[in-house]
């Protein structure tokens, strides 16, 4: 008996490797030192119960006052300026100095409307926890960060 085999286009494609046999990459010498720092993203967790929708977002490193969120009907975002600065130093010489200065932003829609006269934001040890109570054509608002 023989077994179904799901066909793919680009199976042949994607066992193909140009570089493999040629030694391109060889004459590339390879970096010295730490790997940059990726760049930041905000992971975000929506949880729903009958009353409403809490909404965790991990920002570590980023000053409260650095948050904006905003509610309007169903439509959530945040979004944060992040700002990153490392030194290495030795005895008084600095060997590395790194900065980072970006923002990072989430938008996302729920499936009902939002009582933003109820909504509250919190911010603590780096995570933003909104609590959106459901309601019917909530009004636009945006939310302080406490």
């Amino acid at each position: 008996m023989r077994t179904l085999t799901r066909w793919h286009p680009l199976r042949e494609m994607a066992r193909f490797d140009p570089f493999a046999d040629t030694g391109f990459w060889k004459d590339f010498p390879m970096t010295t030192g730490a790997m940059p720092e990726p760049v930041p993203m905000m992971r975000v967790d929506v949880t729903q119960d009958e009353r409403g929708y809490v909404v965790k977002a991990e920002l570590p490193g980023v000053a409260k006052e650095d948050i904006a969120v905003s509610v309007e009907g169903g439509e959530v975002s945040i979004s944060a300026e992040v700002k990153r600065e490392k030194e290495t130093k030795e005895g008084d010489k600095v060997l590395r100095t790194e900065r980072y200065y970006g923002s990072v932003a989430r938008a996302f829609t729920l499936p009902t409307d939002v009582d933003s006269a109820r909504a509250e934001a919190k911010f603590d040890n780096g995570v933003l926890t909104l609590t959106l109570p459901k309601a019917e054509g909530a009004r636009s608002k945006t939310l302080p960060v406490q």
